[in-house]
């Protein structure tokens, strides 16, 4: 095998995919970069067995073929290669891979590329169990819930954010059992699919670094997993097992009392007052009298913020 491409594409496919690598040994085959130079596309992916990124990038393929490449190493060496050089990446025998860009000569040692678990690949809306969102659409709804994810290891089926496809709309819930998020939009080209499903925070946290402001993304299903289409960037994750809480029966229909105000005046108000609080006291008050709102926080031997 033999390509040829640039640092740059090479250093952005990287740094996209290494976030997939294992963290764990518990499998040496996962600390590695899978590289495939075919059909005149070079992609590399990797997976710690819970979710798999691939992203593919422009290069010359010289001679097809694949192999695996620790990821960290890999990943230190492109990044210290000089700017806007081409990079040549060559398999030898005994899967030695050698890398030369410009005065730079480099040689590690892979692992076979049959080691390397076989992610399922989407089809990019073709098929009849897949849905179509604009990026921008589903970026924003993802940044408006994913912060009331949990992070107990005990609730896992609340690790991740709920995803409610029904009658062309998008509904999104994301909980930790002290507060929830909501949110629910029109998806006129998402077809007529009814499924709800539980994303991972890994799987939520890789959409929001990868999604853009144009475009659109795809999502197939395939038995416990879902499979993401980016364009050049590809994810496959399980999806968390488990049935989701009630959430709706804990949102009032009906209240007694409703304020109307200015969200920046109340938001930079509850920062200034949160300045003094400490670990062991995080709350601030806010007090409604009439038609004033006061946030106040009073933290033992550190203070008082009133506002």
């Amino acid at each position: 095998m033999k390509i040829k491409t640039t640092k740059d594409s090479l250093l952005k496919a990287i740094q996209i995919v290494q976030n997939a690598v294992s963290s764990k040994n518990t499998l040496p085959i996962l600390s590695h970069i899978l590289i495939e130079a075919k059909k005149n596309e070079i992609r590399l992916t990797a997976t710690d067995l819970e979710i798999g990124i691939s992203m593919s990038i422009e290069g010359e393929i010289i001679e097809e073929g694949a192999f695996t490449v620790p990821a960290r190493k890999f990943s230190e060496i492109v990044k210290e290669l000089q700017s806007d050089t081409t990079i040549h990446i060559s398999l030898k025998k005994g899967q030695s891979i050698h890398l030369e860009a410009g005065k730079s000569y480099f040689k590690l040692m892979g692992l076979s590329r049959e080691d390397f678990p076989q992610l399922p690949e989407s089809t990019q809306g073709k098929g009849g169990d897949y849905i179509k969102l604009p990026q921008n659409k589903l970026k924003q709804m993802i940044q408006l819930t994913s912060f009331a994810m949990s992070h107990d290891e005990s609730r896992y089926v609340l690790n991740g954010i709920l995803f409610s496809f029904k009658e062309k709309a998008l509904k999104m819930v994301a909980t930790d059992g002290r507060r929830l998020a909501v949110i629910q939009k029109e998806m006129t080209e998402m077809g007529n699919l009814k499924r709800d499903v539980i994303i991972p925070m890994k799987t939520i946290q890789e959409l929001n670094r990868n999604l853009g402001d144009e475009g659109d993304i795809f999502f197939n299903f395939k038995d416990n997993q879902i499979l993401i289409n980016l364009g050049q960037i590809h994810i496959t994750s399980r999806l968390i097992e488990g049935e989701y809480p009630n959430y709706e029966q804990v949102i009032p229909k009906k209240t007694k009392e409703e304020i109307n105000l200015n969200t920046q005046d109340f938001l930079q108000a509850t920062r200034r007052a949160s300045i003094l609080t400490s670990q062991d006291s995080q709350a601030v008050k806010i007090n409604i009298i009439k038609d004033r709102m006061i946030i106040t926080k009073n933290t033992p031997d550190l203070g008082e913020a009133r506002e």
